[in-house]
C-alpha cells in the first residue's frame, strides 16, 4: 500500500524523509520552497545528495513521491506578468524534482478570473504545452469549482488534458474537492459510477495519484475544506472505496488532512489503512 501524507522540509529538504519514515509513510508530498511566496533559493547540493541517500535507505518507491506546487502561480491567469511568473515557477519546479529524482508534480490549474473558461483553459494549456519537455510527469488536480476556477469536472478536465502528451501529463483526484464539486462519493454504488465517468472522459489509465480528504462541507458546496478520514461528509464508506480502487490501481496515496487537537497525519494514516480492509 503506497500512503502518506504531505510533510514538512522545515530545516532542510532531505529532513522530510526522516518526518515521512516517522509517520510510517510509504508515499509523501512536498513543497521544495515557501508555497507562499514567489522567490526561493536555489536546492543546495548537499541537501539534495542527502535527501536521495535518506529515500535509497527508506525504501520508499521514488514513483510514490510527490512535489506540489506552491500556491501562487496561476497558469490560467489574464494578468501577464502573473502569468509568465507562473509558468517560470512551473519550470523550477521541474528542475527542483529533475534535481531530486521525483517523478511527479502537482499543479492546481487555476482562475480564469472572471475572463471566461475557455479562455482560461486556453492559456493553461498554453502554459503547459510549454513546459512539457522533460521526464518530470506533471500531474493536473481537479479543483472544487470555486468561483471562477479551472478544472472542477471530468468534462472541462477532459478537454484541458486532450491537448497534452499524455506520457508527460496525468491526473491527481482529490476527493474533497471531488465530493465539493458534486460528485457522490459516499457509497461504493456512487463511487464506482464516478469513475465509470471518469474512465469514460478521461481513461482510468491516466489517473496517478489520490489525494485523499474528507470534506468539512456537503456535496456540491464548492467548498475546499478538508476534514480528517471518515468524519466529515464523505465518511468511512466512500473513502474506503477510494482506498481500495488506488490499492488496487497501485496508485500511491497522499492525505491533505488537518492537523489539530482532534487527530495528526499518523491518526489519518492508520485510519486509512484501517479502511483498506474495510468490509
Amino acid at each position: 500500500m503506497k500512503i502518506g501524507s504531505h510533510v514538512s522540509i522545515a530545516g532542510s529538504i532531505d529532513i522530510s524523509v526522516d518526518r515521512a519514515t516517522s509517520k510510517n509513510c510509504s508515499a509523501f508530498q512536498i513543497f521544495t520552497r515557501s508555497p507562499r511566496r514567489w522567490f526561493t533559493n536555489k536546492l543546495n547540493e548537499n541537501d539534495i545528495q542527502t535527501f536521495k541517500t535518506k529515500l535509497d535507505a527508506s525504501m520508499i518507491d521514488k514513483f510514490s513521491i510527490v512535489v506540489h506546487m506552491p500556491y501562487l502561480p496561476n497558469l490560467a491567469s489574464p494578468n501577464k506578468i502573473i502569468y509568465e511568473k507562473s509558468i517560470d515557477i512551473l519550470k523550477q519546479e521541474i528542475s527542483r524534482c529533475e534535481q531530486l529524482g521525483i517523478h511527479y508534480l502537482v499543479t492546481h490549474l487555476g482562475s480564469h478570473m472572471n475572463t471566461s473558461e475557455t479562455k482560461g483553459v486556453t492559456r493553461l494549456v498554453d502554459a503547459l504545452q510549454n513546459v512539457s519537455n522533460t521526464n518530470v510527469m506533471i500531474l493536473l488536480e481537479n479543483s472544487a469549482g470555486q468561483k471562477n476556477s479551472i478544472g472542477y469536472n471530468f468534462e472541462q478536465l477532459a478537454k484541458i488534458f486532450d491537448h497534452l502528451d499524455k506520457h508527460k501529463f496525468g491526473i491527481c483526484l482529490d476527493t474533497c474537492h471531488m465530493f465539493a464539486s458534486g460528485y457522490d462519493i459516499r457509497n461504493d454504488d456512487s463511487a464506482s459510477n464516478v469513475f465509470k465517468e471518469f474512465d469514460d472522459y478521461i481513461g482510468l489509465k491516466n489517473f496517478k495519484l489520490l489525494h485523499l480528504n474528507d470534506s468539512k462541507n456537503e456535496l456540491n458546496s464548492h467548498l475546499d475544506r478538508h476534514h480528517h478520514i471518515g468524519l466529515g461528509k464523505i465518511g468511512e464508506c466512500g473513502l474506503s472505496y477510494m482506498i481500495k480502487f488506488a490499492n488496487v490501481k497501485n496508485i500511491p496515496i497522499i492525505l491533505e488532512t488537518p492537523i489539530d487537537t482532534m487527530c495528526d497525519d499518523l491518526s489519518n494514516i492508520k485510519k486509512a489503512k484501517e479502511l483498506a480492509y474495510r468490509d
